[in-house]
């Protein structure tokens, strides 16, 4: 009798075992559809890869446990939140959450580091919270779901707290939707005027930079409260468009002037030659309305430009500059040649996103009237014009006059909208 309880007691401990491990490999994983739909994983189930707390090279407050990244409750308002290493444009994010009773937590996208002191300072969020346990009077506007103090979760179903709940998250050209066990519970527009207005009416409007970053880290927030999370995958939604660079050759591109175009190594180079005058290579093309995304890097006197829905003769250039310059001298503004000179200029208190001596990410969007630039995830430029509505022309760099400059470009694509 003893030997047939101690096997029952075994198998019994075998088969729970094997019910646990089974349900736990269920998580965490993709499946071959979604792996050749471009998921990744941004959580293996096993090890806090991939993430690190905000402005710091390791990870504290949070560990792995039963296949859950949970956040221990240690953090508060100024700390404790942690973002992935890797940072993102347009994408799909799915994860699944629980919450203890009373619990806040938060899921942000977009969010930069640099000069800024928390992760909301730059981030949306999709709210994580227990809307029924939670002790303090609440907004709609800060409950689950929704887009904290900007936009209401609606049509949603929340399960209870310490039950899993299903969150999806999709970014395309700055159109926002949240997901909450299956229904769409948020949609809006990122930089329209209503998206403006509201930051206006809500706390965002102390932070100068919330919500413009056009690339960013994924952040998971610890309020104070203990939070798992796990499921935790990603697939990127981003479109680059066409290179318009191929690394080999100045195919596609006209020089105008005597200063120094030339390959190496697969970056395109300007500097300055013997006549140290201006000078620009230029699209063959013409283009209307696109976005154009490309890599610089200023080496001796970086001083150059971007310039866009432009016309050249000779090296007389007609049309709009995005500013490539050293430090202090408004990169990411806007210029017009030949005309009513600065439309927009950087305040001192951004100029340190330039990253000197390094390479540059820079974007620009060109639609209808309306410009934006970012360099470095960030927004430097929002600058609508009924003159450049009108206008079409050609991508031009610039060499600025004087001699001794040195720029590198890279990775420069376009597409068109």
């Amino acid at each position: 009798m003893k030997n047939r309880l101690y096997l029952f007691t075994l198998l019994f401990s075998l088969m729970i075992t094997t019910i646990t491990v089974y349900t736990q490999s269920e998580h965490n994983s993709l499946t071959q559809k979604e792996i050749d739909n471009g998921w990744i994983m941004l959580f293996d189930g096993q090890t806090t890869d991939g993430w690190r707390s905000f402005k710091q090279e390791g990870i504290s407050g949070w560990e792995v446990k039963d296949g859950q990244l949970i956040g221990l409750g240690k953090g508060g308002d100024l700390g404790g939140d942690i973002i992935t290493t890797t940072t993102y444009e347009d994408f799909e994010l799915y994860l699944e959450w629980a919450i203890e009773e009373a619990g806040n937590s938060g899921i942000l996208y977009r969010v930069l580091e640099g000069n800024y002191p928390t992760v909301y300072a730059t981030g949306p969020e999709f709210q994580v919270l227990d809307d029924v346990g939670y002790p303090h009077e609440l907004r709609e506007v800060q409950k689950a779901g929704a887009n904290y103090d900007m936009h209401i979760a609606s049509n949603k179903t929340l399960k209870p707290a310490g039950s899993f709940n299903s969150t999806r998250i999709i970014i395309k050209d700055g159109h926002v939707e949240h997901w909450l066990n299956g229904n769409q519970v948020v949609s809006y527009d990122l930089w329209d005027d209503e998206w403006k207005d509201l930051v206006q009416k809500s706390k965002w409007k102390d932070y100068p930079a919330y919500g413009l970053a056009i690339s960013g880290h994924i952040s998971l927030q610890d309020h104070g409260n203990v939070v798992k999370y796990r499921n935790i995958k990603i697939r990127d939604l981003t479109e680059t468009g066409n290179s318009i660079f191929n690394g080999k050759n100045l195919d596609g591109w006209k020089i105008h002037g005597t200063e120094k175009w030339y390959v190496q190594d697969g970056e395109l180079l300007c500097e300055s030659g013997p006549d140290k005058k201006y000078g620009y290579l230029a699209t063959e093309k013409k283009f209307k309305d696109f976005i154009l995304r490309l890599k610089f890097k200023q080496e001796a006197d970086g001083n150059s430009g971007v310039f866009f829905r432009s016309s050249l003769d000779g090296t007389k250039i007609s049309g709009w500059q995005v500013e490539v310059a050293p430090e202090g001298h408004d990169s990411g503004g806007i210029y017009e040649s030949y005309g009513r000179g600065w439309l927009w200029r950087i305040p001192d208190e951004r100029e340190h996103i330039l990253k000197p001596n390094n390479w540059n990410d820079l974007i620009v969007k060109v639609q209808k009237d309306r410009v934006l630039v970012w360099l470095n995830g960030d927004m430097m430029t929002d600058l609508s014009d009924d003159k450049i509505g009108e206008a079409i022309g050609v991508i031009a760099l610039q060499i600025h006059d004087g001699g001794g400059i040195k720029v590198r470009w890279k990775d420069i694509y376009v597409r068109e909208l």
